[in-house]
């Protein structure tokens, strides 16, 4: 490495520098290429096969399951078992992506004859374009690298965060182009929680009826602590006469009651509420209802249901509900 005088961590810290000064340059050029290779895939049928060895095959395996995860169905194809019978994987006319840092992969060689009596159109994520399967790809993302990440410029660093970026790239490139919407999305991803908060609406989580502390305008302290004692959401609705929303009581607001108050007897709930509380509509999604709880200087973790037509007080969604649903089961990324 041109400066022998860094430490252990200064290397590290060069690899990265070295990575994020590679993709400024990949990004600045890659465009033309990115807008082929769309264009290819989208005028071919079926799904997409992602082939590669070594690191180049696990780099080859992130890019396949973002593919299919983003609306761009894909499979990954091992390059050895492929001429083993893996090749069934095909139907004719089927794109095929090939990674190699090289470009020059014996594993991927092979495959080349196979490739061109599929009618497969190719694309290439190669380290070198003069290579002899940049010369066979009809689409060239280019992934060369100056130089490696580690001291003597021979372990797949740099090159591999490039391969996998242009991989990403291209896979977002077709959710623009296919209109892949977060609701798609959630779809996809119905057991995890970016998928869940994407796929859910406040009205499928939020509590209602029996379950939330109703209280009045005019109730004592007193009636409040019980009903939300009764019903252990975290707050209170406070409603008018048309069970309209007027106002929040939290467990926040208690306390600083009694902090502020030597004597709750004579206040009412209008005295401790907040009058005009964070809300949210029952059609909104989990995900921008969480946005609305934590986008905040002191988070909120509790969201008055309000019906935007009529302001009247229809539940209450709690943080807890979002991240961990209604059965109390965590839910996994």
């Amino acid at each position: 490495m041109d400066a022998p005088e860094l430490t252990p961590a200064g290397c590290g810290r060069l690899s990265i520098e070295l990575a994020s000064q590679a993709l400024a340059r990949t990004a600045a050029t890659a465009e033309p290429a990115i807008q082929r290779a769309v264009e290819l895939i989208a005028s071919n049928p079926g799904k997409v096969v992602v082939t590669g060895m070594g690191k180049s095959g696990l780099i080859g395996r992130k890019i396949s399951s973002t593919l299919t995860s983003t609306g761009t169905p894909a499979v990954f194809l091992h390059p050895a078992e492929a001429v083993h019978g893996d090749f069934g994987v095909y139907a004719p006319g089927e794109v095929t992506i090939l990674l190699s840092n090289s470009g020059s992969t014996e594993e991927l060689v092979r495959l080349l004859p196979t490739l061109k009596r599929f009618e497969s159109p190719l694309i290439g994520i190669l380290g070198n374009p003069a290579s002899p399967l940049a010369k066979a790809v009809d689409v060239l993302l280019d992934a060369s690298v100056d130089r490696e990440g580690d001291p003597h410029s021979m372990v797949p660093t740099t090159s591999a965060i490039v391969a996998l970026a242009l991989g990403d790239a291209l896979a977002v490139a077709l959710m623009a182009r296919n209109d892949f919407t977060p609701e798609d999305f959630g779809v996809f991803h119905p057991g995890g929680q970016i998928g869940r908060n994407l796929l859910l609406r406040v009205r499928d989580v939020m509590h209602t009826g029996d379950e939330v502390a109703w209280v009045g305008t005019g109730d004592s302290i007193k009636d409040v602590v019980i009903a939300m004692t009764q019903r252990p959401l975290g707050a209170a609705c406070v409603v008018d006469t048309q069970h309209r929303l007027a106002g929040l009581i939290t467990d926040g607001d208690l306390r600083r009651a009694l902090r502020n108050h030597d004597d709750l007897r004579p206040l009412t709930a209008t005295a401790i509420m907040t009058a005009r509380p964070l809300t949210a509509s029952p059609d909104l999604r989990l995900d921008a209802a969480l946005r609305r709880m934590e986008d905040r200087p002191s988070q909120v973790s509790v969201l008055p249901v309000v019906a935007p037509d009529s302001g009247r007080a229809l539940g209450l969604l709690r943080l807890h509900d979002i991240l961990l649903g209604r059965t109390g089961q965590s839910v996994t990324k």
